[in-house]
């Protein structure tokens, strides 16, 4: 099994980002096109000495980028600018690489994108001892000064979610106890999301109470990838940023073409209506449609109904995770009942817990694009799979929180 894995770039030069343009973008194949895109700097990459997943693609700077899954692709459609971050050199910041105030340390539950994050940055990876007793508790000590120090702690709470979270707190409390100035949780993928309010009687609020855990803990701030809702932010008395994953999605969708008036972004349930309408704003303001389903218990989803027209279209399905991929995979073979010529989806976490595969590897996705927030073992991968990563982005945000600069402005 295979996935395609996108590595980032090792540099971000003017003269580089101008040289990489995509090819117009066509409404017909007969006529030029009035749009043009920069392609997506972030996701390319050069030869670095890093470790891939088998029978991956990497890209080029000099040549367009070939993606293997051998399946039909498809384009962002819009004309508009990528961040200017990534159009000019992170060298050229007024920021000193150097800088020994600022301390990244990596937890187990995703090291290799917190070694990505670190190579962005340019700085090296704090020395941490993480183990575990015979009974099953957690040890952490830092074995580096972090006193006044800016300290981020780079830990997604992703499956076993139990085991990262309490890890993360843990990791939280020892640099408190350093005498750390600020404390920063990354969590590029925050667990308990989902159980944000209460839906019946007798029923917690999950993700209020990790969000207590995670600032008694010691955190002075929290950095978080595509929360689950909007509402969980609140749930922190501490500052929050959010960052938006879907740019690292269009810009690997930029590489893709087919005709603006074939195209139709999907929310799989009522919820993403929000999530899915931005993203098709951005794709030239592609319709929308929307998957109506009946849940009827945790991981069950009964589709009832589509809400739009998606006959002889591509549809783009969009949504924050694919845990089992039940509700995904059940509005994929709906879509196809209503005439949709392909479907593709898109989610930023990928938990893919069983039978996700399995219903993803089917035979109703053209092709499944998530990214790298957690991690994707070699034997979840399939011919449909691309990863794409987010260490740039994070990267990114992680320099600016720390200069005290616009986080926002990135997503503009």
């Amino acid at each position: 099994m295979a996935a395609s894995l996108v590595m980032p770039s090792p540099s971000f030069s003017s003269s580089s980002s101008a040289s990489a343009v995509a090819a117009p973008f066509s409404s017909s194949s007969s006529s030029p096109s009035r749009f043009s895109l920069c392609r997506r700097t972030l996701l390319h990459c050069d030869s670095l000495p890093r470790v891939c997943a088998p029978n991956t693609v990497r890209c080029d700077m000099a040549e367009p980028s070939k993606f293997g899954n051998g399946k039909p692709t498809i384009p962002i459609l819009n004309e508009r600018t990528l961040p200017k971050f990534l159009e000019s050199t992170r060298v050229e910041k007024a920021v000193n690489r150097n800088n020994s105030k600022i301390k990244l340390f990596s937890g187990s539950a995703n090291p290799s994108l917190s070694q990505e994050i670190a190579w962005y940055m340019g700085v090296e990876l704090g020395k941490i001892n993480i183990k575990r007793f015979a009974d099953g508790e957690f040890y952490v000590q830092l074995q580096e000064s972090v006193r006044g120090c800016d300290v981020y702690l780079l830990q997604p709470t992703c499956p076993p979610v139990n085991e990262h979270l309490m890890e993360l707190e843990i990791m939280i409390d020892a640099c408190r106890r350093a005498s750390a100035k600020n404390i920063t949780a990354v969590i590029p993928y925050f667990g308990y999301a989902r159980a944000d309010r209460k839906t019946q009687g007798r029923e917690s609020i999950a993700a209020k109470l990790v969000a207590n855990l995670i600032t008694e803990a010691g955190a002075n701030r929290v950095l978080a990838c595509d929360i689950h809702s909007g509402q969980s932010l609140g749930y922190f008395d501490i500052p929050v940023d959010h960052v938006y994953c879907e740019q690292v999605i269009l810009d690997y969708l930029a590489s893709k073409k087919i005709c603006s008036e074939d195209l139709v972004v999907v929310s799989p349930d009522v919820g993403g209506v929000a999530r899915a309408r931005a993203f098709a704003k951005k794709l030239s303001d592609a319709p929308l449609a929307i998957v109506d389903k009946r849940r009827h218990g945790h991981n069950v989803a009964e589709v009832m109904n589509l809400i739009g027209d998606v006959k002889g279209k591509v549809a783009v399905m969009v949504d924050d995770m694919i845990d089992t991929a039940g509700t995904i995979s059940k509005g994929a073979a709906l879509l196809h009942q209503e005439g949709a010529r392909e479907v593709y989806a898109c989610c930023t976490h990928a938990v893919l817990s069983p039978p996700a595969i399995e219903r993803l590897s089917s035979g109703l996705f053209q092709e499944v694009i998530v990214t790298n927030t957690i991690p994707v073992l070699e034997k979840n991968y399939f011919p449909q799979l691309t990863v794409l990563t987010v260490a740039n982005l994070l990267g990114e945000t992680i320099w600016r929180v720390h200069d005290d600069c616009s986080v926002s402005s990135i997503f503009q």
